[in-house]
């Protein structure tokens, strides 16, 4: 069963800041990583707050391919099958603890030679057996053409042989996030959206507090903490550099890239998998609420901007590469909404801490720094409740926090089912806006603002309801009816 919802209060979770009362632990950063660090800490006992710039999950965590998976990439070098393995098991894990978010979804890879049908057969079925102690979803199968056809309706027919099918997990990226804030909150702890770390305080060369301004009035708040937990994802240098300006960089900056076009070009309930793009990744189309996800892009940034978008350029690359298995081509014209995201890629760099006290993986690093800040980066979504293990096991061994046991394996998340979110997104997407459903639209965001946050037009349109990552045409026609929503409510609390 899940946790039960409760609502977020801005208000009281401003009082608790001007107690000025210590925390045990300060998450600052409120994507996948800092929510899970906070849920592990709060589920302990231990007196927690989190606090991010934005709203919950706006960067990075919101803006993902939407699978909780191994990664199929990984199983080129068999010095990575203990990562795939470890995400596997983590995969079980979420899909037990939050069911309404994540499901099992079916994967198939054609191909257009025998060779190939038999080389990733062999790949694909490696892959499902390394996830056999974290549960199997279901059986890798070969097809033959016929069949391959039935599962992706839209491939290109010419000299197909087969195709593999095997599965993964797909869930909802920004509303996990948004239980994961839920949970966290149930379980006793403080969490504050648009609420940016301004300084650093060091004494002894420890963080001994940091500033927190409310980006909504301008008050700041002095907040001391037993240990510091830095999880801002692409700006965790920004962060660090507070503690010490000249730090060498931990983290560069891929961007990543999606379109989303109608379910036209594949009207398929399976995803697929193409094995192999123009710059050596892969590339996946992915039946995605009523639409077809295609991505993603890798591409150097070298800034890390809150809103990063998409270029033309990778448009067209990811057109191109979808293209070159779909027998309807995409055009231009026919992308309905993109979205783009900023991955923190660890460099490897030795630091103050060392490597001694650094857990570190080919995935995430959780670094010791001045003495009680934790920084953790790298990683993905599919990890994130193991990252946020790792962190707090890190700080448990540097005697910063007491021993205790991590609960969050068996932790279900707090996910509130009282709106018909999917049906309304549905709607939104395929029907005519008419004044009954603008003002749903309105209810809805309402709704957000006195439960679970939402503070802008944006956090209702983007991550409660996600139809700015489906339909930007409507999304346009429905931001005044909901920034209007927004502004009343938050007037009459």
């Amino acid at each position: 069963m899940p946790q039960p919802v409760k609502a977020l209060d801005r208000v009281r979770m401003l009082e608790m800041l001007r107690s000025a009362r210590p925390f045990d632990v300060v998450v600052i950063g409120a994507g996948a990583t800092g929510l899970g660090v906070a849920v592990d800490a709060a589920s302990r006992g231990l007196k927690t707050l989190v606090v991010d710039a934005q709203d919950f999950a706006a960067g990075t965590s919101s803006r993902s391919t939407k699978l909780i998976h191994g990664g199929v990439r990984y199983m080129k070098n068999i010095r990575n099958w203990s990562l795939v393995r470890e995400a596997l098991a983590e995969r079980r894990i979420l899909l037990k603890n939050a069911p309404a978010l994540a499901h099992p979804q079916a994967f198939v890879l054609p191909c257009y030679s025998v060779t190939d049908l038999v080389f990733y057969g062999l790949g694909l079925t490696l892959y499902t057996l390394l996830g056999i102690g974290g549960g199997l979803l279901g059986p890798v199968k070969l097809l033959g053409a016929v069949d391959t056809l039935c599962e992706l309706p839209g491939v290109k027919r010419k000299a197909l042989k087969g195709g593999v099918k095997y599965f993964d997990t797909q869930f909802d990226d920004a509303r996990t996030a948004v239980a994961l804030m839920q949970t966290a909150l149930g379980c006793g702890a403080a969490v504050l959206n648009y609420a940016s770390v301004a300084e650093a305080e060091l004494k002894d060369g420890r963080v001994d507090s940091v500033t927190v301004k409310d980006n909504e009035t301008g008050e700041t708040f002095h907040v001391r903490g037993r240990v510091f937990f830095n999880c801002t994802g692409p700006w965790v240098d920004n962060i660090r550099r507070l503690a010490d300006p000249e730090v060498d960089s931990l983290v560069r900056i891929s961007r990543g890239s999606h379109i989303v076009v109608g379910r036209e070009f594949m009207p398929a309930k399976s995803a697929m998998l193409i094995p192999k793009t123009a710059d050596g990744r892969v590339l996946f189309c992915i039946p995605w609420k009523g639409n077809v996800e295609i991505g993603t892009t890798d591409l150097e940034q070298g800034q890390a901007p809150f809103d990063p978008q998409i270029t033309d350029d990778e448009t067209d690359f990811l057109i191109a590469g979808a293209n070159r298995y779909l027998a309807k081509p995409i055009e231009k014209k026919d992308v309905k909404a993109s979205f783009s995201g900023l991955r923190p890629l660890f460099k490897g760099n030795v630091v103050s801490g060392g490597p001694s006290s650094a857990r570190l993986s080919r995935e995430h690093a959780v670094i010791p720094e001045f003495g009680n800040m934790i920084t953790v980066t790298g990683g993905k979504w599919t990890s994130y409740r193991l990252m946020a293990e790792h962190a707090i096991e890190a700080a448990q061994k540097m005697g910063l926090l007491p021993k205790s046991g991590c609960t969050t394996r068996s932790l279900p998340l707090a996910v509130d089912m009282t709106v018909d979110v999917k049906g309304l997104e549905s709607r939104l997407d395929t029907e005519k806006l008419t004044a009954e459903l603008k003002r749903e639209a309105a209810d809805y965001a309402a709704y957000c603002v006195k439960t679970n946050g939402a503070r802008t037009a944006n956090d209702v349109l983007y991550r409660r309801l996600r139809i700015g990552q489906m339909n930007a045409r409507v999304t346009k026609l429905l931001t005044p009816v909901v920034e209007k929503a927004v502004a009343e409510t938050l007037a009459a609390l």
